[in-house]
């Protein structure tokens, strides 16, 4: 197994959170020296069929693919030989059949090369919402952790079985960035049925859990914590991937030793990156 350097999971100015031109991050993923490069723009037909608008604004605005492919696929093409560019998209789930019709039209279509397939809402607020609903009761007083968390993990566990292709199971405890608990963490001894209900259903499935290294607000500098990563490894799991989420250069690649390292301290000996249905691993 050859050593390079990953990065499977960034965004651009394709999708509408994206901060920097995708040349711009593609230019500074090759100057860092990475050797495989993934872009997995926004595809939140979730917020689409359920008529939340992205990101609070006036009207939803999602990545148009028929800009997006195309462009990614030449830039693909540019680099061809001297740093692997995976053209990829980020699904979000949703207990809705309206969207999985669309995830699955949009992988025929369009064909990308991987999938992250990552929970970003409770079906009506994000979990990033300023106003911090999905942890609200309707009085507005504030829910027990248990049970948020609890809808979260649920939700986590179904989109396993979403009926559309996808490779990497994406920033699992996503809610810890944005809670507004004491304590944000969601640990495996607090969780752990729920969280080794999805971890024994990523292994079954043969997917690739992600390990996010754009925690934002959440307690660990990575998304899931070290008890969730060496519980998956107990369990039998080796497929991990780095993620740095980027959506503006100068976090392209972030943390990403820091990762590999608690990685390697686990016992991990490899990074997994899917490539057209196929999992290369990539020493650590």
């Amino acid at each position: 197994m050859k050593k390079i350097l990953t990065d499977v999971h960034t965004h651009s100015t394709f999708s509408a959170d994206g901060k920097s031109p995708l040349s711009d991050m593609l230019a500074t993923a090759y100057g860092k020296g990475l050797g495989i490069y993934g872009i997995s723009e926004h595809f939140d037909y979730d917020y689409l069929v359920n008529g939340i608008p992205f990101y609070g604004g006036e009207a939803a605005t999602y990545t148009d693919p028929d800009a997006y492919f195309p462009a990614a696929r030449a830039l693909q093409a540019e680099y061809a030989g001297r740093m692997e560019v995976l053209v990829g998209g980020e699904f979000g789930y949703a207990d809705n059949p309206k969207a999985w019709g669309l995830y699955a039209a949009l992988a025929e279509k369009y064909r990308p090369d991987f999938v992250v397939n990552s929970v970003h809402s409770d079906g009506r607020y994000d979990f990033s919402d300023e106003q911090k609903r999905p942890y609200l009761r309707e009085d507005g007083s504030l829910r027990p952790k248990k049970e948020a968390y609890g809808e979260y993990f649920a939700l986590v566990r179904r989109s396993l079985d979403a009926p559309y292709p996808y490779d990497i199971v994406g920033h699992m405890t996503y809610c810890t960035r944005y809670a507004p608990y004491a304590d944000k963490r969601a640990d495996w001894a607090s969780f752990r049925g729920e969280i080794d209900g999805i971890l024994c259903g990523v292994i079954a499935r043969h997917k690739i859990l992600e390990v996010n290294s754009s925690s934002y607000g959440a307690p660990g500098d990575f998304l899931p914590d070290q008890d969730i990563l060496r519980r998956y490894y107990a369990l039998g799991g080796r497929e991990v991937s780095f993620a740095s989420d980027a959506h503006l250069t100068w976090r392209v690649a972030e943390k990403r030793e820091k990762v590999v390292k608690a990685l390697r301290q686990i016992g991990f000996a490899f990074l997994t990156v899917p490539k057209a249905g196929v999992h290369l691993r990539v020493e650590i």
